[in-house]
């Protein structure tokens, strides 16, 4: 048991070939509609940024490309068929006026052409990907190649559907503030809420679920479910002009007519998916997508609704499944023929009501999530469906998050209402079951078992009892890889195989998280101050009361903001007569102190800025907020809790940092204020 990655096990071996007997293999028509369409694409599919960086590639996926290729040992056979149809990429035709770039980022990219101009629906992750597949399209439809993109659609308010929104955009500045950007209400909220607020955390837990640290190849990333990865290039947003309210609202875009169905609380907390009346064709946005989806994403993010998934997929029948001649989505391939359609659009409504529906009847017989989880099944005709498949949500931890939705967190064993955490619980059961080497020989014994789980579980606590015990972490790692090749699910497998990389060879160092500059810019005053709230140090500012005018001098908005009992409040269009201290400076100011490159000594000295007051006041308060580690670790002990609750060492240090803020003026800038990006759905 060394720290290399090691060889699938005859254990694992035999897991999988098991899972392919109950599958029908000879079944490729998914591999047909992939492909069906196809106009172009690059050899060797790379996209650099301007400094060379790569920043989205396909060549680590080569092996896949054969259709024929059977499954290595190390992979899934299930996930590794699904595999192979995400590697399919370029420029395909979906039907007359619209085409899909797909295997240019996670996403797909469609281009709808319209009368006056292009649409684009849902612009990748990354500028460089956009821009790289808006060029596809133009060098291959000299027809159509001079249209100016005149609209953007966002489907929903996840990074993945409008990351990319500069790279698709007009140079000329007069055409491009003529792009109208259509988006469902409640998009900008939910797409700082779930990008911003909660960002640090949910970006370190996405490196686990699409595993971008993994090596691309067959005992590592082989896919997401949803596509290969995620690009790395620069993020974009630009907030929307047209919000989408509700359901059989129309409008006329580029010329054509497009008719809404909204669908908050599906896939998105903000979503919508629609028809182009003129072509017959139905954008499913990722509410139908041929796989299971998330009702809870492994990265973290709000529980979704599967009753609410399932009925408006019902709707979505309803209303197009009778008109409709091709369907398309935010991830995938096409389905084409009205019959086809509906056939696709019941057995995704089926397979989400019965996750919800089946989940409720076995918690109100007194099952908690995990009992219900172990022994869920769904019925044969969903299971051996391939768009139904868990390649990127499965049944375990969907019927888990139903479970959450409508009970929480607590299985109503009083035992479980207030546990140990499990650094001050391990070195109880260590010492209980007789040592840390007695525990790894059980784990050893499971091991050569096939006892996977078991093992993996018994070495956690061998781990947190004791972090520098290199036999138990290695142990530990093998485990987990075993668990990796066997995950039909590819999130399951990049979050196995993250654990047991970092088991061997602890946190990779990837630099300083990077804010997107232009997120920030698309929030609203309100939502800046909301973000800067969850990095005040409660208990060091407990005791601080501080009184702030804000005021945005370019758009005239003032605020009081107050900070008091360790809470930021807030009242827009106000100011206080008896504020401590008043700062003007113009909105792009107030992004740039956000984002790290203003520091807050630098408010008083800078062009365009005026603080007058107490300074010391204004100081004080930056000093009160904490930063965020997107390197925190997960399977070995975080650092501990109470001081990073109480900021001790923060506030040993703050008077101080007050007194060199006021008395020099080089000073090291503030570490970034918000977390870095996650890139997911």
């Amino acid at each position: 048991m060394g720290t290399e990655r090691k060889d699938a096990s005859s254990f694992t071996i035999d897991a999988n070939l098991q899972m392919a007997a109950g599958l029908n293999f000879e079944d490729t028509q998914s591999f047909d509609d992939a492909q069906k369409g196809f106009v172009a694409t690059w050899q060797d599919l790379t996209i650099k940024n301007e400094q060379g960086r790569t920043v989205w590639s396909l060549v680590p996926y080569s092996g896949q490309e054969n259709a024929n290729a059977a499954a290595p040992p190390t992979v899934n056979p299930s996930l590794w068929r699904q595999a192979k149809l995400n590697t399919i990429n370029g420029l395909f035709k979906v039907c007359d006026g619209i085409y899909q770039a797909r295997a240019f980022d996670m996403s797909n990219m469609t281009i709808v052409e319209g009368t006056t101009g292009l649409i684009i629906i849902d612009p990748l992750i990354s500028v460089e990907c956009a821009r790289s597949a808006l060029q596809l399209y133009r060098d291959n439809r000299p027809e159509t190649a001079k249209l100016d993109v005149t609209a953007v659609i966002y489907t929903h308010s996840h990074v993945d559907h409008f990351g990319g929104v500069d790279g698709i955009m007009p140079e000329d500045e007069a055409k491009k503030k003529a792009v109208t950007i259509y988006a469902p209400e409640g998009f900008l909220e939910h797409a700082v809420s779930e990008n911003v607020y909660a960002g640090c955390a949910m970006g370190r837990r996405a490196q686990y679920m699409y595993g971008p640290f993994l090596q691309q190849d067959d005992q590592g990333q082989v896919d997401t479910g949803l596509g290969k990865g995620q690009s790395t290039g620069q993020v974009s947003l630009r907030a929307p002009d047209v919000l989408i309210t509700s359901t059989g609202q129309q409008e006329t875009i580029a010329g054509l007519i497009v008719t809404f169905h909204m669908t908050p609380g599906s896939e998105a907390p903000a979503e919508m998916d629609f028809f182009f009346e003129k072509y017959k064709a139905f954008c499913a946005a990722e509410n139908a997508t041929h796989n299971m989806h998330n009702i809870q994403t492994l990265r973290g993010a709000n529980v979704r609704d599967a009753l609410a998934w399932s009925k408006y997929l019902g709707e979505a029948l309803e209303l197009f499944g009778k008109r409709a001649q091709v369907m398309f989505a935010s991830h995938h391939w096409p389905i084409w023929g009205q019959e086809n359609i509906a056939s696709f659009l019941g057995r995704q409504r089926d397979m989400y009501r019965y996750l919800n529906d089946q989940t409720l009847r076995m918690l109100n017989k007194g099952y908690t999530g995990i009992e219900i989880a172990e022994v869920f099944e769904m019925p044969t005709d969903l299971a051996t469906d391939w768009s139904c498949r868990g390649y990127y949500g499965s049944t375990s931890h969907n019927t888990k998050a139903v479970y959450d939705k409508y009970l929480g967190w607590f299985d109503g064993d009083p035992s479980n209402l207030h546990r140990l955490t499990p650094e001050s619980a391990a070195p109880r059961y260590v010492e209980l079951m007789g040592g840390a080497d007695a525990v790894i020989r059980a784990a050893e014994k499971a091991g050569k078992e096939g006892d996977y789980r078991w093992g993996a579980e018994l070495l956690r606590h061998v781990v947190y009892a004791d972090p520098s015990n290199t036999a138990a972490k290695n142990l530990q790692a093998d485990m987990l890889e075993q668990m990796g090749y066997q995950a039909e699910n590819a999130t399951w497998r990049n979050f196995f195989l993250m654990g047991a990389q970092e088991l061997r060879n602890g946190i990779l160092d990837v630099g300083a998280a990077q804010t997107s500059a232009s997120l920030v810019e698309a929030m609203t005053v309100d939502m800046i101050f909301d973000a800067i709230g969850t990095l005040v140090i409660g208990p060091a500012a407990g005791k601080t009361s501080i009184v702030m005018n804000w005021i945005i001098s370019d758009t005239g908005e003032t605020y009081v903001v107050r900070l008091s009992n360790g809470a930021l409040s807030y009242v827009s269009g106000k100011q206080d007569a008896s504020r401590d201290v008043t700062i003007s400076l113009p909105r792009d100011t107030l992004d740039q102190l956000m984002i790290g490159q203003l520091s807050p000594r630098d408010l008083v000295d800078l062009k365009g800025v005026t603080v007058t007051g107490n300074l010391h006041k204004l100081l004080l308060f930056f000093c009160l907020l904490d930063g965020s580690d997107p390197a925190f670790p997960i399977v070995t002990p975080r650092s501990d809790a109470r001081a990073a609750w109480s900021g001790k060492d923060h506030a040993e240090v703050l008077l101080a940092a007050v007194e060199q803020l006021l008395q020099h003026d080089k000073i090291a800038r503030p570490r970034r204020h918000f977390g870095p990006l996650p890139r997911g759905c």
